[in-house]
């Protein structure tokens, strides 16, 4: 016993500060796009072709669009491009409450996710349960969701605890493209969780169907069979980055701050 105390005290508090603090990022995550407008030469399509996903986009004005919803963030755009117009930084916050916020421009930063409703609120923000569906993943976001709950990061401080039976959730979270085999199981899942319910999709998979988009033997995301009401993009997305949508969800981190992509700046 004498033994476990000395490593407890060595070890001292390992759990992270955030949302008090920021995050301390690794060098190689790649967070938010930054698409620097005036820099693009218009319609060259190197970085659009370079895509694996079909989430990089740039029009004949010069106009770059990428669908972080579809993006996999490989970084073969930014890599590509000579002109220096497409970047990544290490803003961690992609969060959205809106499909079409997932869709960031060279013209327009989107918005953040949004908290839920009052009345929502009021339910859940001192209890949030999520039952966790991974519906054809690879095991990468599923690793990130999971995380979650070690000490590092320990979600239920916020009071949010995963659940084993949808009829104790609050909330569904969907991982991976939604498999035929899949389809079933995920919408009887939503249909056992009681109302009001929130769906949350996390990861590229999820959110569109990913690098799998297209095929036949997958629904092209979770929207395709259960209403989504908050998107995490991500391939996978980072630990911070979930943690991060789910306490703007309940509405536990303060909104004054600076615009996307100039976090660390």
């Amino acid at each position: 016993m004498l033994e476990i105390l000395k490593t407890r005290i060595r070890q001292k508090h390992r759990t992270i500060a955030f949302p008090r603090e920021l995050p301390v990022m690794p060098d190689r995550f790649r967070g938010f796009p930054l698409l620097t407008p005036g820099k693009c030469p218009g319609a060259c399509d190197k970085c659009a072709d370079a895509c694996p996903s079909g989430a990089c986009m740039a029009d004949e004005h010069g106009n770059i669009k990428i669908d972080m919803g579809k993006c996999i963030f490989c970084g073969k755009c930014s890599s590509i491009c000579r002109s220096g117009a497409v970047s990544f930084t290490n803003d961690y916050r992609l969060a959205s409450s809106k499909r079409e916020n997932c869709i960031t421009s060279s013209a327009n930063l989107p918005d953040l996710a949004l908290p839920l409703p009052a009345n929502l609120l009021k339910l859940y923000k001192r209890s949030f349960k999520i039952r966790v569906v991974s519906a054809g993943g690879c095991n990468a976001c599923e690793s990130d969701v999971n995380v979650l709950s070690t000490i590092v990061y320990d979600i239920g401080r916020f009071g949010i605890q995963y659940v084993a039976s949808p009829r104790h959730a609050d909330a569904l979270l969907v991982i991976g493209p939604v498999t035929g085999n899949m389809e079933l199981a995920l919408e009887k899942t939503y249909k056992a969780i009681a109302d009001p319910k929130i769906v949350i999709a996390v990861g590229a998979c999820a959110i569109s169907g990913g690098l799998f988009a297209g095929r036949s033997d997958e629904c092209h995301g979770a929207s395709a069979v259960v209403p989504v009401d908050y998107y995490i993009p991500g391939c996978p997305p980072h630990p911070v980055t979930i943690l991060d949508g789910l306490l703007r969800i309940l509405h536990k981190i303060d909104g004054n701050e600076p615009e996307r992509g100039r976090l660390y700046s």
